[in-house]
């Protein structure tokens, strides 16, 4: 094998040579060549704008390498920083000046490769390191809900310590926080407010479906003198689907798992004046016992719509106070009339079933009923109301592209170094 290694290495020589008119020994390169040589320290070709000893450089100073003396050039720099991102710059063409244009990453180390040329061609480098300096301002991102198993709705959720209101800070946050499904689904980020992201896929996830949420934002500047902190990652597993169709005209719950159904149970839900919201709700959890007083929702106490029951089997899908539960008290009007206060209401036995049924995250939803509808955010998870055209807008990355556009699709169009 090595003899055939050999002869290929001879044939390239003698065809390069027949190219070139250059004799065979061109491969190794001419004696004495400027480019056979071992590139030359460039140190004192370049000068650095950097900090020197245990100094550390400033956040808002762009670095910059210039070529001295007037003998020599610039052909290429790389900043590296201690996660591998690259620190993106520009070179001047005429090779006397290198400078960055991007903000460099807070409280962590660069390594700075210069690559020069002096008048005759010879290669020079050199490299240096220095630290950045730690940032005043630092956000911090607390993913939710906790880790478990959840239901097909279960959105995902970005807490900021701090709020961020410009396009760009938003865009910088959006683009660090990943999350991921396997099977692969189509998602996307929704600014609630300042302070607050909702993530969901365009249809509800896949059972089975194993969903990590993960955040590059430690060192990132964000807006101004803020940067991120580092992100506690958070993993899911998605359960089976759950659905709950409550028809309010009908008085009938139907609940299916993964698409059969498994119960169809008699219930009363909101009567006028409080009728029980229409559309898709996420459960938020549940509570075997809970005192329900109408002063928590603005009915005087005495008054001819006022109660203090002892409520039992509470599946909540509100967090003003809308649960599913058992009603033993109004038993007679399920499946024939709409009694309750917005609350859905069964039988202990059909209560108790649906509490051991569900868990967090699966849907609930409400047809026909001549309530309001369910708010998309602030009052539990009403994600799944806004139809993907509309969720899409909410997001920093996908507003204004193409409707069938994807996140991917944005970060091809919108690089960054992470």
């Amino acid at each position: 094998m090595s003899h055939t290694i050999r002869l290929h290495t001879a044939i390239s020589c003698t065809l390069l040579a027949a190219v070139t008119g250059a004799s065979a020994t061109a491969c190794g390169g001419p004696e004495g060549h400027p480019l056979s040589a071992e590139p030359y320290d460039a140190a004192q070709q370049i000068e650095f704008n950097g900090p020197s000893g245990s100094r550390k450089a400033p956040l808002d100073k762009p670095l910059e390498v210039t070529a001295k003396g007037g003998d020599g050039r610039i052909t290429d720099v790389t900043a590296v920083d201690a996660a591998g991102h690259y620190l993106a710059g520009e070179l001047a063409a005429d090779g006397s000046r290198w400078r960055s244009t991007a903000p460099l990453v807070a409280a962590t180390r660069y390594t700075v490769r210069v690559a020069t040329e002096d008048d005759s061609g010879a290669p020079g480098v050199r490299t240096l390191t220095f630290e950045t300096e730690a940032a005043k301002r630092v956000l911090n991102v607390r993913f939710g809900p906790e880790a478990g198993t959840y239901g097909v709705g279960q959105p995902i959720t970005a807490e900021l310590s701090s709020p961020v209101s410009s396009k760009t800070g938003r865009a910088a946050v959006e683009r660090s926080l990943k999350v991921r499904s396997t099977p692969a689904v189509e998602g996307s980020w929704y600014w609630v407010d300042d302070k607050k992201l909702h993530y969901r896929p365009k249809e509800f996830w896949p059972t089975g479906a194993s969903v990590t949420a993960t955040g590059k934002l430690a060192g990132v500047r964000i807006d101004g003198a803020l940067y991120g902190g580092p992100v506690k990652p958070l993993s899911l597993t998605i359960g089976d689907r759950i659905e709950a169709i409550t028809d309010a005209a009908s008085h009938r719950m139907t609940v299916k798992r993964n698409g059969e159904v498994i119960n169809t149970i008699p219930v009363t839900t909101g009567k006028p004046g409080f009728s029980t919201r229409n559309g898709i709700k996420v459960v938020l959890g549940k509570e075997y016992y809970v005192r329900m007083r109408s002063t928590t929702v603005g009915i005087a106490a005495g008054s001819s719509e006022s109660y203090d029951l002892p409520v039992y089997y509470a599946t909540r899908v509100t967090w003003s106070g809308e649960y599913v539960h058992a009603a033993p008290w109004s038993v007679g009007s399920h499946g024939a009339a709409n009694v309750s206060h917005g609350c859905t209401g069964m039988s202990t036995s059909n209560a108790a079933w649906f509490f051991k049924t569900v868990r967090p995250g699966d849907i609930v939803t409400v047809v026909n009923s001549s309530g309001n509808p369910m708010d998309p955010f602030g009052n539990g998870f009403g994600d799944w109301n806004l139809p993907w055209d509309k969720w899409r807008t909410g997001s920093a990355l996908l507003t204004g592209s193409h409707p069938n556009a994807t996140p991917a699709d944005a970060a091809r169009i919108r690089p960054a170094a992470l």
